[in-house]
């Protein structure tokens, strides 16, 4: 075969694949701006004033909102973060940061495997342990179930942007006498802190559109609640309750819910992006 021929060849396949490629690209983005402009047609003309100040009716009237689950899901999700973010930091900074190879490899298997298994699984988890003890669904079960999802995912980005902080400056500080903790503390981690914080910022968003968990554990309310300890509603189950119903009025709300988690989560994903913008990259010693 000659050179010609091999160049010619050479030349198809790659128009082949690039136009494999765009006609897959096209069709991922494709879908979702299909789902944007279904919430987006759907969801903005339910919603209004009442959906975020309202508590939700009885089956069959018309009208109310979801104030309650808004509320109670921005109480599930700080619950959970404040619960899972130093577990997960923690987990991360040991992972990057001490030389056991034996317990760290576990530590990151385990983390690998918790980030894979089926959200209902956790929920079914925390169930057990926190419902059934006590006897009572609440929030803070639900709190402790997306905990649970949460730590692996801070746990292997902390890790990530840990190690991508120079070696050089580590060894500075502890030529200038620094100890382990002191070097890791006042060095390394305000270096790769912008990462750090955007991978919170975005394993935080992860979980607040879960609903499998919290069917288990925080379970729904109709009205305010009484605290993180007893039943609470949240936007997940919200939808899942009303989409599910056989009143219009309630599909209506699912579309004006999902279009809130929708605009909560993306909020949360612009932020993430515009810190790890305005990070000041280290150069590589």
């Amino acid at each position: 075969m000659t050179s010609e021929h091999l160049s010619f060849r050479r030349k198809a396949v790659n128009v082949v694949m690039l136009s494999l490629t765009g006609v897959f690209t096209f069709l991922t983005v494709s879908t979702l701006f299909l789902i944007l402009g279904y919430l987006i047609y759907y969801g903005g003309r339910s919603l209004d004033i009442n959906f975020f100040t309202k508590l939700p009716l009885p089956p069959g009237e018309l009208g109310g909102g979801m104030a309650n689950a808004i509320v109670g899901s921005v109480k599930i999700v700080a619950m959970a973060a404040l619960i899972g973010l130093p577990f997960g930091f923690l987990a991360g900074v040991y992972l990057s940061e001490f030389e056991d190879k034996l317990f760290s490899s576990v530590v990151r298997y385990v983390a690998d495997l918790l980030n894979g298994i089926p959200s209902i699984v956790v929920g079914l988890l925390a169930w057990t342990l926190v419902v059934v003890p006590t006897r009572t669904f609440s929030g803070l079960a639900g709190s402790i179930a997306l905990a649970v999802m949460l730590i692996p995912i801070v746990t292997r980005q902390t890790e990530q942007f840990l190690r991508e902080v120079p070696l050089s400056l580590r060894e500075g500080a502890l030529a200038l006498g620094a100890s382990k903790w002191k070097t890791i503390a006042t060095v390394v981690v305000p270096a790769g802190s912008k990462g750090i914080l955007t991978g919170m910022i975005l394993g935080v968003a992860r979980i607040a559109g879960e609903s499998a968990p919290l069917l288990f554990t925080a379970f729904n309310n109709q009205f305010w609640g009484g605290g993180i300890t007893q039943p609470t509603a949240s936007l997940p189950v919200m939808i899942y309750s009303h989409a599910i119903a056989p009143y219009e009025d309630w599909h209506r709300q699912a579309w004006a819910a999902g279009l809130v988690l929708i605009a909560m989560v993306l909020i949360a994903n612009i932020a993430a992006r515009l810190v790890l913008a305005r990070g000041v990259s280290v150069p590589r010693g």
